[in-house]
């Protein structure tokens, strides 16, 4: 089969290479996926520059998330998947013709799904789900920050918290990020390139304290959140894209920035003032809680299908637009989920 291999660490157009790569084989709990299409996570950038410690080494296959068609099951118990369109949870190995999946990570999904809308389901939609519903509970009517939120997972964020009468306060990276946002519904929009969102959210007349903070960037922003939340408020981290950008001689100095920024960190302020951070990392999840995946999957399925909320939206590039579409996504000049179609 065909796969992008990474073979550097870097800029995409120099360290992803089209290359014949073995098939994988699905062990017993697995299903072998003809891949149509696999999207694109920040986790992947962050493992292109180098950055991701859960990585596989080099040269490696990156990828999450694939929407494609089941060809074979590793135990034929598991036979009736066979020819089954749906979409996949995978641990790397994405960015293939062919991919492997568990069983309790895969769900099915109606012939009209897009590449983009599929794929986000997977793991930007999951992320989100698991957050709002799992990890944590969002009540009816919460204050809610949501960071990053034109993005995949930020996208789900919104649409969940929507679906429970919160209201939003979101940050992005542009105007033009900000006019979408208003359009989904978002309460306030506040580009953080341009303002300091803390000081921005603290001059909304109503301001009391939010009730949960989502947080997809980390650094400087976990202090500031901290100060942001009401007492019984919650902050659910699930990334650290601060620490991303182009690696030179000062990136190491830029790393030890990045992680200075949380502070030293003590329960005693959490108990205090009874607030409570949560951390997740969905590679964990899958890895010993798979079914926690499917579960989410499937939730977020119905609510599609019941239009409980709308379908993610994004943007589907060629095979031969690889390079283009990890460096847009990079430089945070993209919106929604990324898919790249076989074709």
């Amino acid at each position: 089969m065909k796969a992008f291999v990474l073979k550097g660490y870097g800029e995409a157009e120099k360290n992803f290479f089209l290359s014949d790569v073995s098939d994988p084989i699905p062990k017993n709990d697995e299903v072998l996926i003809r891949v149509e299409a696999f999207g694109l996570n920040f986790a992947d950038v962050m493992a292109r520059l180098g950055l991701y410690q859960d990585a596989p080494p080099l040269p490696a296959i990156l990828g999450y998330d694939v929407v494609g068609t089941v060809i074979e099951s590793g135990d034929s118990n598991n036979n009736h998947l066979i020819g089954k369109r749906v979409v996949a949870l995978t641990r790397f190995g994405g960015y293939a013709e062919l991919a492997v999946a568990k069983i309790k990570a895969i769900a099915e999904i109606p012939s009209d799904f897009v590449a983009h809308e599929a794929t986000a389901l997977a793991t930007q939609y999951c992320t989100a789900y698991y957050a709002t519903h799992i990890a944590t509970t969002v009540p009816h009517g919460s204050i809610v920050l949501i960071h990053a939120a034109a993005g995949g997972v930020g996208q789900a964020l919104v649409q969940l918290c929507l679906a429970k009468k919160c209201k939003i306060i979101a940050t992005c990276s542009s105007t033009a990020k900000q006019k979408l946002l208003t359009s989904w519904g978002v309460n306030y929009a506040i580009n953080y390139s341009t303002s300091d969102f803390e000081e921005e959210i603290k001059k909304l007349s109503d301001f009391k304290g939010l009730d949960v903070i989502f947080d997809s960037i980390g650094g400087s922003f976990f202090k500031k959140n901290l100060r942001l939340l009401a007492p019984g408020g919650k902050m659910v981290c699930y990334g650290g894209a601060q620490r991303s950008g182009k690696r030179n001689a000062f990136s190491f100095f830029k790393d030890i920035r990045f992680v200075l920024g949380f502070g030293i960190m003590s329960p005693i302020p959490f108990l205090i003032h009874s607030k409570s951070l949560i951390g997740i990392n969905m590679l964990r999840i899958a890895d010993n809680r798979p079914e926690l995946i499917g579960l989410a999957m499937e939730a977020v399925i119905q609510l599609v299908n019941e239009q409980k909320i709308p379908r993610p939206c994004g943007q589907s590039f060629s095979m031969n637009d690889l390079s283009i579409a990890h460096e847009l996504l990079e430089n945070r000049k993209t919106t929604g989920k990324l898919a790249i179609l076989w074709k």
